[in-house]
């Protein structure tokens, strides 16, 4: 038997959990064109100012940089284009709806390819932070390091 292949993260969005609160977290798939996902499978990708919208019933991506392919040369497309995500209508549907809510969006977490060799973005509906909650969060982690230190010094 085959051992299973595990997923490739190939951008990750750290800042995201940092500035947002997450409320919901989904996998989508990405329409990419063919010198795209030859970047994308060799990590030239950066999804760090990126956002998602809902355009007349699709959930598009704005924002991500995926870097022109070397070899790719007329076939290479823009770096910034809209990308379209591929997620169920359902799914479309819930997130019209909360994001008409006052300060909510939706945010990409990573981007990676799955064990069948499909590129993913993780996207989750969030809600901005203010500064209070980042401090706040900040000073939470800095207590629980120094005490998982304590406990370790003391076992």
């Amino acid at each position: 038997m085959a051992a299973k292949k595990e997923r490739k993260l190939v951008a990750n969005n750290k800042k995201a959990r940092h500035d947002y609160f997450l409320e919901e977290i989904i996998e989508a798939g990405i329409a990419l064109t063919g010198t795209e996902i030859k970047s994308v499978r060799s990590g030239k990708v950066s999804i760090k100012e990126s956002y998602a919208k809902v355009d007349n019933g699709e959930l598009i991506l704005y924002g991500m940089n995926i870097s022109p392919y070397k070899e790719g040369n007329r076939f290479n497309v823009d770096p910034v284009r809209p990308r379209r995500l591929l997620v169920h209508k359902r799914e479309i549907r819930k997130l019209i709806g909360a994001t008409t809510q006052q300060g909510m969006t939706i945010v990409p977490l990573q981007m990676y390819i799955n064990e069948r060799g499909l590129a993913k973005v993780e996207i989750a509906l969030a809600k901005g932070k203010k500064n209070y909650d980042k401090r706040e969060a900040i000073a939470k982690r800095d207590a629980q390091r120094s005490m998982d230190r304590a406990i370790r010094k003391k076992g």
